[in-house]
């Protein structure tokens, strides 16, 4: 038995290979994909006839590679906008949106926008109609700031 699975323990680094690579798949931090690049090369030196404590050494000496050269690669590379990506209400900055209850003039009243509404206000002198369409100008926790459009 022990024959066998020094004679195929190539399959051991694919499966920890493929293993990696699925558990990068809900990580996405490109951290765990280097244990995956180090156990390709450990299967590699398994194939290759490479004793169980060389292919650790390649195992480890391929993941600490890929630490430092290959993640920073992908990091800078492929997630390079995520500094610039807005989300959740800062999303909303510069939407439009359609007022479903009259704002008042210096206070408050209610604006759709995709469905969702929002308790908007606006800086005028002057209320603004049912009906009329705005654009979001700045969001304070979760009333709206809105402009004429």
């Amino acid at each position: 038995m022990m024959d066998f699975l020094s004679q195929h323990l190539w399959q051991m680094w694919a499966v920890i290979a493929v293993v990696c690579l699925i558990l990068e798949l809900t990580a996405g931090d490109f951290f765990i994909i280097c244990f995956s690049i180090g156990a390709v090369f450990a299967a590699v030196g398994a194939v290759f006839g490479l004793g169980f404590y060389w292919q650790l050494a390649v195992f480890a000496l391929f993941t600490t590679l890929s630490l430092f050269l290959v993640r920073p690669f992908a990091l800078r590379y492929l997630h390079k906008n995520d500094d610039h990506r807005v989300s959740n209400a800062d999303a909303l900055i510069g939407r439009r949106g359609r007022v479903v209850e009259e704002i008042e003039a210096e206070g408050f009243g209610y604006v759709a926008i995709d469905g969702d509404v929002w308790k908007a206000m606006y800086a005028g002198q002057t209320a603004v109609p049912v009906g009329t369409y705005v654009r979001v100008v700045s969001r304070e926790s979760i009333i709206i700031t809105v402009e004429l459009a």
